[in-house]
């Protein structure tokens, strides 16, 4: 193994024989260990609501991870794990669970440092850190801290009220709210692109950029989470998030330093500068559409209202387009585009800046040719990379003007050891770096903005299912920037 910084900590996994931990978090906790960052004085107990003997908890670990690959040290990082049999309303389950991290800290010399992760259902967050402080989980030498899973509430009035209650137990500074969308390669690179490269941040403003699309589409529907969804939408799972997540890095002024209160504080000026929608303004600036049956693949796929827990007359949407204004010096003006949906044509993740035209352009229509404007394409899944689109003039096409593609790819070479977007926020919150998790007032800013969009929304029963499964979405996506002399680009191949 990699001789790097090692660490020591028990991690307390609340939903530990849930999707996400099998999926994500135990290959994520064995990658760190495998790579060195994690040293032999570590802990994952395990908490769940079923009952499990240890043995069958250990290989379910193993199982979860031996679809990566076939590995020596996987049984001996097994018997790292803990199984606890948990009753998040039961003071007793705190105790005995205080007992055990207690002799897991002698026994691996982990100096009372803790990581609590919910992945579980939101309405236990609260009680959770209620019980965790007032039982003395978090009163050790070394450090607490929380790791919560989105969503963290269904409007600004119930975020507001769940971060009282999980602050009345650990300060911000020890809250680590995930959005696994920060530990992507190629949104942490944002900041590299615009701030480490002379030759985009003098144009990275209203005077040089006409416009700049975000695109996060999938394939899937909603599979087996259609009761989440009804609850949900697209809006609440996507929008509020991840999407403005990447809007605010892409707009925030250079931070005075690269540290986690710098940084997010940039960000949170990007939030807090963004034009509030009026309700009577929703259908201006914003689309939503819900998919109907459709072929993906060359496989016919239903409908949304026939995926399992959805109601036959659901007007929950699947789809959301918008448009969002940046009312401050560097952006007033430019139009931020954002789209996101299931049951799309393809998976991608990509951002696309459109550089304004030159104002008198030589070649534009100059025997019958058109001038492609400036792309800088950022592909952040699946593949990795940046693409810049440029025009030139090839010999062997009559000397006619083409746009060329100067690309590089992150991830083609090493595909498999990239480091998954889990792994690397564990990683951050085991060394206590904050700046790829959301604050606080990221957060309540984020549910400010989106919050009269889902209550028009919510009243409203205009034609919805509205685009086909292996779509790009409505036509109404179309027309929100053909108002302002715009099109949806089409999603280019990655590098």
């Amino acid at each position: 193994m990699n001789k790097t910084e090692q660490l020591e900590t028990v991690v307390v996994i609340f939903g530990a024989t849930g999707d996400l931990a099998k999926r994500k978090l135990f290959p994520s906790i064995y990658n760190l260990y495998k790579k060195g960052h994690l040293s032999s004085n570590f802990a994952v107990v395990g908490i769940g609501r079923r009952e499990l003997s240890q043995e069958e908890f250990q290989a379910n670990v193993q199982k979860s991870v031996s679809k990566l690959e076939v590995d020596e040290h996987l049984s001996e990082f097994a018997n790292h794990f803990y199984y606890h049999p948990f009753d998040v309303t039961n003071r007793t389950s705190y105790l005995n669970l205080k007992d055990l991290l207690g002799e897991l800290d002698q026994k691996y010399q982990t100096k009372g440092n803790r990581i609590f992760y919910l992945a579980m259902a939101p309405e236990f967050f609260g009680e959770i850190a209620g019980h965790l402080k007032q039982e003395g989980l978090t009163s050790t030498e070394g450090f607490s801290r929380l790791i919560i899973e989105k969503p963290f509430g269904h409007d600004y009035p119930s975020a507001e009220q769940l971060n009282e209650q999980i602050r009345h137990a650990f300060s911000e500074d020890q809250i680590y709210r995930i959005d696994h969308y920060l530990g992507k390669e190629m949104v942490q690179n944002i900041e590299v692109i615009r701030f480490a490269n002379a030759i985009f941040e003098p144009l990275w403003n209203n005077r040089y950029i006409a416009n700049i699309q975000v695109t996060s589409s999938e394939v899937l529907g909603v599979e087996d989470r259609g009761g989440y969804y009804e609850n949900s939408g697209t809006l609440r799972d996507m929008v509020q998030n991840h999407m403005m997540q990447m809007v605010s890095l892409l707009a925030m002024e250079p931070p005075i330093k690269l540290t986690t209160d710098e940084i997010r504080s940039e960000k949170i000026k990007v939030l807090r500068a963004m034009r509030p929608i009026q309700e009577t303004e929703v259908d201006d600036f914003f689309v939503r559409g819900q998919y109907t049956s459709g072929t993906i693949n060359g496989e016919e796929v239903i409908g949304y209202r026939e995926e399992n827990n959805v109601r036959e007359t659901s007007t929950t949407e699947t789809y959301v387009a918008g448009k969002i204004l940046i009312d401050n010096f560097r952006w007033a003006g430019v139009p931020f585009y954002i789209r996101t949906g299931k049951r799309m044509t393809e998976k991608s993740t990509i951002i696309i800046v459109q550089f304004k035209d030159i104002p008198m352009n030589l070649y534009f229509n100059q025997n019958d040719q058109n001038i492609t404007p400036n792309l800088l394409v950022i592909h952040i899944q699946p593949n990795e990379g940046i693409t810049l689109s440029l025009n030139a003039r090839k010999s062997d096409q009559n000397f006619k003007t083409i746009p060329i593609n100067l690309s590089y790819c992150n991830n083609c070479d090493d595909v498999v050891n990239t480091p998954e977007a889990y792994e690397k926020l564990l990683y951050d919150c085991m060394r206590g770096d904050a700046t790829n998790f959301t604050h606080w007032d990221e957060v309540a800013l984020s549910w400010k903005f989106v919050d009269p969009i889902s209550h028009v929304w919510e009243n409203k029963t205009d034609t919805i299912p509205n685009y086909k499964a292996g779509s790009m979405g409505p036509d109404e996506a179309n027309l929100l920037l053909a108002k302002d002399g715009f099109y949806w680009w089409a999603l280019p191949e990655a590098p």
